[in-house]
């Protein structure tokens, strides 16, 4: 890093100037509904041949029938692209309530409708008002959910206000996902965007049966770079950025070729003026820009050889999903390649993330 927590490139660049990959996949990837999925939906479905897709929409996806609809409108959305974005395709999940019927929950997965369900914590982020109070009440869902190789992804923080915003995700692991784990050993659990060394000191102390998804943003800013010199908050999510040393240890973990660890964006659109406020929304818009902020990444960290692991390779071997047989190219340039600093969505925008430094590789 850079003494302004930025990356640094090491002294010798690779002299690689093309990337060949297999396509990749994001492990974890919000689109809304309506007009912000037709207007991000692109942005994924260009680079990305599928995405596992967030249910905290509002009323949330809590059944099978909820879960159909919400991907029929994907595809019509995706219907609408050209070439391979056409093609894209939305792995469903299921948000986890108190009220979960685990026979709909089986059956929705049994027929290949949903790839996995999620855990939010009531009052954890966007729309988790109506997630889990008492983690013991759906142990029987998650025995369920054992027995039938269900994969369950967590929103690894917890909610108690005594509990400082910056060491949720540490309390967590302590009070929540350590019992989960013993009393569900053979649980497939993904701790999702994980920002803390303690959280990628966990993964790594774990059997095949846990895995991490990891953000392009966590890798490249920390909460210096979002509150130092003024507020910025488009860099403003949940869980919210941490310390430097905790970004260097996320680098190390995504670059390591570890195949515990995988690609999820996190991508959350919110128009402008809902994060530009006196309240803002919580969530990073990075989709347009994904791959070229790892390709930085993992070349400054002289890791260019594991990019392929992390964004192709990883997540289908741990949702036991084949890898995509198609493949994409990144060129390094030598003069920066830019993004469009906002997408039209109606009569709005939606801002897209700004890495704070110069890009060189883009998908060709």
């Amino acid at each position: 890093m850079g003494d302004n927590g930025f990356l640094r490139y090491p002294a010798t660049l690779s002299a690689l100037k093309e990337l060949t990959l297999i396509r990749p996949d994001d492990w974890h990837l919000h689109l809304r509904d309506d007009a912000v999925l037709d207007a991000v939906i692109a942005s994924s479905a260009e680079d990305f041949s599928r995405a596992i897709i967030m249910p905290n929409l509002v009323p949330p996806v809590v059944t099978r029938k909820d879960a159909e609809n919400y991907r029929q409108r994907i595809r019509s959305a995706c219907s609408k692209l050209t070439g391979a974005a056409q093609h894209f395709e939305p792995l469903m999940t299921l948000y986890l309530t108190e009220q979960t019927d685990p026979v709909d929950l089986i059956a929705a997965h049994a027929a290949g409708v949903i790839q996995a369900v999620k855990l939010y914590p009531a009052g954890a982020t966007t729309n988790s008002s109506s997630g889990v109070h008492n983690i013991e009440a759906v142990y029987p869902v998650l025995e369920a959910m054992q027995r039938a190789g269900v994969v369950l992804c967590m929103h690894g923080e917890v909610t108690d206000p005594d509990v400082d915003i910056f060491d949720r995700e540490a309390v967590f692991i302590d009070r929540v996902l350590t019992p989960l784990r013993t009393a569900f050993p053979e649980l497939r659990m993904v701790l999702e965007h994980v920002t803390t060394a303690d959280g990628v000191a966990y993964v790594q102390s774990q059997t095949q049966y846990q895995a991490c998804t990891l953000t392009p943003h966590h890798l490249v800013i920390n909460r210096n770079h979002m509150l130092v010199g003024g507020i910025r908050p488009h860099y403003y999510c949940l869980p919210i950025l941490k310390r430097r040393e905790h970004q260097q240890a996320l680098v190390k973990a995504a670059t390591s070729g570890d195949a515990r660890f995988f690609l999820g964006t996190d991508s959350a659109p919110h128009v402008t003026h809902t994060k530009e406020s006196a309240c803002g929304c919580a969530g990073v818009f990075n989709a347009p820009n994904t791959l070229s902020v790892l390709a930085t990444v993992f070349e400054a960290a002289n890791a260019l050889d594991n990019l392929e692991a992390f964004v192709s390779k990883n997540g289908p071997k741990f949702y036991g999903l084949r890898e995509n047989r198609e493949q994409i190219t990144l060129r390094r340039e030598t003069e920066a390649v830019t993004f469009p600093d906002t997408l039209t969505c109606g009569d709005e925008t939606i801002t897209v993330f700004d890495p704070g430094m110069p890009l060189h590789w883009q998908v060709v």
